[in-house]
């Protein structure tokens, strides 16, 4: 063997041993980056995006604050991240669960179940999306187009899902949709405002009482009492 095929041989297996090395490397700093997106989304649900800094996170995971700035670039990037990761758990949690259930009622109310599920627990921890939207709705900018993104995506989901329940036959011809998807979402809105700033007892009940009265009020008559699922206030 030449010196030149053996310097060649070498080349190729340091190249080999590098990209081994360059691929565990980039999991490494993956893996740190998705614990400080967790600890940051743990931040964010007690003092809000608006809270969230890069000398706080740095703290909280024993780093310096270069090394947590190195993973996203700037504050903003930050709390964008942090807004993708709880869209992503919103949706394992909520959305895609809920797919398991025929289209019509059994959806619409597979995901206004789960949906109260999450809101009972964050009437404890806090709502990315609603104290977002208290902190940036007049800023225009990144963060916001994040947060929006983030909620019409959720609602229109929703929104589909009356459609199909329409389409289905479980509501009224004359149902409007949107009237319908808006009432719901008015009563997460409204739950999190009584029960978590006003703490009224009762909330998640009269939640619970309000949206069966939307689909009484919205439902077939001749196919409410077949598709019609109460939703029992312990699963909450």
């Amino acid at each position: 063997m030449s010196v030149t095929e053996l310097s060649s041989k070498a080349t190729r297996s340091s190249g080999r041993d590098g990209g081994r090395a360059g691929q565990a490397g980039l999991q490494k700093g993956q893996q740190t980056k998705a614990a400080i997106v967790d600890a940051a989304l743990g931040l964010a649900t007690q003092i809000g995006l608006e809270g969230l800094s890069i000398g706080a996170l740095a703290e909280v995971m024993h780093m310096s604050k270069s090394g947590v700035f190195a993973h996203f670039g700037s504050r903003e990037e930050l709390q964008i991240s942090v807004i993708r990761e709880y869209f992503a758990r919103f949706e394992e949690e909520v959305f895609y669960p809920a797919l398991n259930e025929p289209r019509g009622l059994p959806r619409v109310q597979a995901l206004f179940g789960n949906w109260m599920k999450r809101v009972a627990v964050e009437l404890q921890s806090g709502c990315i999306f609603i104290s977002g939207a208290v902190e940036f709705d007049d800023r225009p900018g990144p963060v916001r187009d994040a947060l929006a993104t983030s909620v019409q995506t959720w609602l229109a989901a929703m929104y589909r899902a009356v459609v199909l329940a329409k389409e289905a036959g479980h509501l009224r011809a004359d149902a409007d949709e949107r009237q319908i998807a808006f009432e719901i979402h008015g009563l997460i809105l409204a739950l999190h405002y009584e029960a978590r700033f006003l703490k009224s007892p009762g909330s998640i009940e009269r939640t619970l009482q309000a949206f069966q009265s939307i689909l009484a009020r919205y439902g077939n008559v001749a196919t409410l009492a077949g598709a019609q699922r109460a939703i029992p206030s312990s699963s909450v």
